[in-house]
C-alpha cells in the first residue's frame, strides 16, 4: 500500500482549520475576559455559552471517535448486531436525566466541577479519593481516542500510528491550553460539521456499491453473515441490562458533561442544552449504524480488500474506515477521514480540559494552595493539562491495554462516583463516614468481580455466569448491583454514625471528621425518683473545624 497523498492533504487541512479556530477562540476568550474571573473563563466559559454553541459542544463531547467507530463495529459483528448498540439510546437518556435532576442543584450553588458538591459534603480527604477514578478515566479515555485515531491513520493513509498520535495530541493540547472551554466549544462546532457532512456524503456511495446487498434484506435474512439486526439471547439479558444502566447512569458523573451545563448562561438554557444534545447523540449514530449494516451486507471478495473478511482478519474495530476506503470512491473516502479525525478530537479536548479543571480547582486550590491567586490556579490548570496530555499520548502507544483500562476506570466511576454524587445532592444528611464506607465497599466489590480483558480473575462469582475458553464471564448485572450496594452503604453508615454519636454511644472524641459539630446531645436527666426521666438538649462543645476531613457541618 502506498501513501495516500490526497487523504494526507485532507487531514492536514482539517487539523489546520481546527487549530486556527482554537486560536481564534482563545483570542475571543481574552477579549471577553475583562472584569471576569480568568479561571472561571477557562473552566466554564465565564458561564456565558449560548444555546447553539452549548448544543454543539455537548453533543460533540459524546460523539467521539469511539462512539462512531464502535457503533458501526457492533452492528457489523455477527455475534452482536443492532440490538446490542446501546450507546445512542443510553447517552440520550443520560443527558435527559441529567437535565431533569442534576442541572438545577449543580447550578444553584454555582459549582465549577462535579467534585465541588462531594468536597463540600464529605470533605477534602474523601474528595481527593473520589477524584482518582475520574482522573484515570479521563486520561485513559484520551489515550484510547489517540490510539484509535492512530490505528485509523495507519490503515487509511499508510502512515505510522505514532506520527498521527503525536500530531493529534499536540494540536489538541495547544488549542486547549490557549483558550480553555472557549477553544474547546468553538472547535467542537467545526468538528461536528465535519462529522455530519463527511459521513452522510459517504453513505450513498457505500449503499449503492455493486458488492453490497440490500441492507433491508440482510437485516433479517442470512446473506454473507448473520442478519445485522442481531438478537439478545436469554442468558445474556442480565449483561445487556447491566451495560445499558451503566451507559445511562454511569455517563452522568463526568466533568465533561457538567462543564457544558455549568457554562450555560442560565439554568433554563443549561437544561435545554442537555435535552437537545441527547437528541443530537441519538441522531449522530444513524450514519454509523448504516455503515455497519453495509459492512455486514458486503461481499468483501468483490472489493479491493478481498478475503478473508474484516471479521475473520480480526479488523472489525476498523470497519468504518474500511468501508469508506473500499466501498467509496477515493475522492469521497478522504472526506470520511475528516469525520474520524473530527470525532476523535472532539472528545479528546474535553477529556483534557476536565482533568486540568478538576486538578487545579479541587486539588490545588482547595487542598494544596488554599491562598493561590487566580493566575496561579490558571497556570496550574495549563501545566496539569500538559502533563496529563503527554502521559495519555505515551499510553496511546500501548493501545492493546489502554481500552481495557479505560473500561475498568469508567466502571469505577459508575460504582463509586454516581452513588456519592446522588447522596451529596439529594441526601445532604449523609456524611464522611458513610462516604468512606461506600467507597471501600464499591471499590472492593468491583475489583473482586474481576476483569477478563486485563487478566484479573473474579474472586466473587455471581450467579448465571459462564465459562468461555477457561475464563469466567459474569452475566449477572454486577455493576448495577455494586452501585446499589454502594448507595445503600453510604446512606446506612451515615445515619448509623450520626445516631451513635448523638446518643452518646460513641464518645465525641472519636468523631474525627466532625460530622456532629453543633448538633445537640440527647441526655436523660432524672429530677426525682417519682418523676419519669426528662430529656433535655445540651449543646455540644465546639469542635475543631479545620480537621483533616473538614466535613460540612449539619445544623
Amino acid at each position: 500500500m502506498t501513501l495516500n497523498i490526497p487523504g494526507l492533504v485532507s487531514l492536514s487541512v482539517f487539523f489546520t482549520l481546527t487549530l486556527a479556530t482554537g486560536i481564534w477562540a482563545s483570542w475571543k476568550s481574552r477579549k471577553d475576559q475583562q472584569n471576569r474571573n480568568p479561571t472561571e473563563m477557562a473552566m466554564v466559559g465565564g458561564r456565558n455559552i449560548n444555546v447553539l454553541i452549548g448544543l454543539f459542544t455537548a453533543t460533540a463531547t459524546w460523539v467521539g471517535g469511539a462512539y462512531i467507530n464502535s457503533t458501526a463495529e457492533i452492528v457489523y459483528l455477527p455475534s452482536k448486531g443492532l440490538l446490542w448498540v446501546q450507546a445512542p439510546v443510553g447517552f440520550a437518556l443520560s443527558l435527559v436525566i441529567g437535565g431533569v435532576f442534576f442541572v438545577n442543584p449543580m447550578r444553584a450553588k454555582n459549582y465549577v466541577t462535579v467534585m465541588d458538591p462531594l468536597q463540600e459534603t464529605y470533605g477534602n480527604m474523601m474528595g481527593t479519593l473520589l477524584f482518582i477514578p475520574p482522573l484515570l478515566g479521563e486520561v485513559f479515555w484520551f489515550a484510547a481516542i489517540l490510539a484509535s485515531l492512530g490505528a485509523t491513520m495507519r490503515v487509511i493513509l499508510d502512515i505510522g500510528g505514532s506520527l498521527a498520535i503525536t500530531i493529534s495530541a499536540c494540536t489538541v493540547i495547544l488549542y486547549t491550553l490557549l483558550g480553555g472551554l472557549y477553544s474547546v466549544a468553538y472547535t467542537d462546532v467545526i468538528q461536528m460539521v465535519f462529522i455530519t457532512l463527511s459521513l452522510w456524503i459517504c453513505i450513498p456511495f457505500a449503499l449503492v456499491n455493486s458488492a453490497t446487498e440490500s441492507i433491508y434484506y440482510t437485516a433479517t435474512h442470512q446473506s454473507y453473515q448473520d442478519p445485522w439486526i442481531g438478537k439478545i439471547e436469554k442468558q445474556y439479558l442480565g449483561r445487556w441490562l447491566d451495560d445499558f444502566f451503566y451507559l445511562v447512569l454511569g455517563s452522568i458523573p463526568w466533568q465533561t458533561y457538567f462543564q457544558r451545563v455549568l457554562s450555560a448562561a442560565s439554568t433554563g438554557q443549561a437544561r435545554l442544552i442537555s435535552y437537545l444534545s441527547g437528541l443530537g447523540c441519538f441522531a449522530m449514530a444513524i450514519p454509523s449504524v448504516l455503515i455497519g449494516a453495509v459492512a455486514a451486507s458486503t461481499d468483501w471478495n468483490q472489493t479491493s480488500y478481498g478475503l478473508p473478511s474484516p471479521f475473520e482478519r480480526g479488523e472489525s474495530a476498523m470497519i468504518l474506515p474500511l468501508v469508506l476506503q473500499h466501498l467509496c470512491p477515493a475522492y469521497i473516502s478522504i472526506t470520511g477521514l475528516g469525520a474520524i479525525a473530527a470525532a476523535a478530537m472532539s472528545s479528546a479536548d474535553s477529556a483534557l480540559l476536565s482533568t486540568g479543571s478538576m486538578f487545579a480547582h479541587n486539588i490545588y486550590r482547595k487542598i494544596l494552595r488554599k491562598k493561590a491567586s487566580e493566575t496561579e490556579v490558571l497556570w496550574t490548570m495549563r501545566t496539569s493539562m500538559l502533563v496529563f496530555g503527554a502521559g495519555a499520548a505515551g499510553l496511546a502507544f500501548h493501545s492493546s491495554s489502554v481500552y481495557d483500562l479505560w473500561f475498568l476506570s469508567g466502571e469505577l466511576v459508575y460504582a463509586l462516583l454516581f452513588p456519592q454524587l446522588c447522596c451529596a445532592l439529594f441526601a445532604p444528611s449523609t456524611n464522611t463516614y458513610g462516604s468512606a464506607a461506600g467507597f471501600l465497599v464499591g471499590l472492593l466489590l468491583r475489583l473482586l468481580a474481576g476483569e477478563p480483558a486485563l487478566g484479573i480473575p473474579p474472586v466473587i462469582r455471581y450467579p448465571a455466569g459462564s465459562l468461555v475458553n477457561g475464563t469466567y464471564s459474569q452475566l449477572f448485572p454486577f455493576k448495577t448491583f455494586t452501585v446499589l450496594l454502594t448507595l445503600g452503604t453510604v446512606l446506612a453508615v451515615s445515619h448509623l454514625a450520626k445516631a451513635l454519636f448523638r446518643r452518646n454511644l460513641l464518645p465525641r472524641s472519636w468523631d474525627v471528621c466532625n460530622v456532629m459539630g453543633g448538633i445537640p446531645i440527647l441526655i436523660p436527666l432524672r429530677h426525682h425518683s417519682l418523676l419519669s426521666p426528662l430529656m433535655i438538649y445540651l449543646k455540644s462543645s465546639p469542635r475543631n473545624k479545620e480537621s483533616f476531613c473538614s466535613s460540612k457541618e449539619n445544623m
